[in-house]
């Protein structure tokens, strides 16, 4: 008969974390996100993902804390060779989730260094590729009359911005749920080799 060891019970009582690593857009855009959330909470009342900062998801998985140093050695290896890049957004759109769930989303018109980005994360961590389109998210998985009720105002809408991306986050929450803390910003530290900068160097 097997009889529980120390190290067992250690293992069984490890509190599982769900690790997500996200970009920022800048504080502008930041700002008329959550003017356009609060519109549909106007509508709809307090929904799923109202109170959630405006971001890109590049990576997410679960796994106990004891490997967290190693996950962030790794995001540091990355986040190292990465250069700046710009990311432009275009319009609104939606996913549909079946007949009876629909996400709200603004688009990322250029997703190409994003998705490039996507790819070295899946390929450090030995993950096969999978399909991956960077949004920003307004509203996810609300019910379809709700999403009929409010997509009008976004339908065929331009949402023109662009920022200059420079960074990920790291965060965090136990896998039962709560709120995201911040585990880490890892800035870019490939400065020479900035692609589609916003900005125009002067000597």
């Amino acid at each position: 008969m097997h009889t529980n060891t120390n190290t067992d019970i250690i293992l069984t009582q490890e509190t599982l974390y769900d690790y997500l690593l996200v970009i920022n857009p800048d504080g502008q855009i930041a700002a008329d996100v959550k003017k356009f959330k609060q519109q549909i909470a106007n509508e709809l009342g307090p929904y799923n993902s109202l109170y959630s900062p405006a971001h890109i998801s590049l990576f997410r998985s679960e796994f106990p804390e004891r490997f967290q140093d190693d996950f962030v050695t790794v995001l540091e290896m990355i986040a190292l060779k990465q250069g700046p890049f710009a990311v432009y957004t275009a319009r609104f759109d939606h996913f549909n989730h079946g007949d009876t769930k629909r996400t709200i989303y603004v688009n990322v018109a250029n997703p190409k260094p994003l998705a490039e980005l996507h790819k070295k994360i899946l390929q450090a961590f030995e993950l096969k590729p999978h399909a991956f389109k960077p949004h920003i998210t307004l509203a996810r998985a609300i019910s379809t009359p709700e999403f009929e009720k409010v997509y009008q105002r976004f339908d065929n809408q331009l949402f023109v911005r662009s920022f200059n991306c420079k960074s990920f986050r790291l965060l965090r929450r136990p896998a039962s749920g709560g709120k995201y803390e911040l585990v880490r910003e890892f800035l870019f530290g490939d400065m020479e080799h900035i692609e589609g900068s916003l900005f125009n160097h002067a000597a």
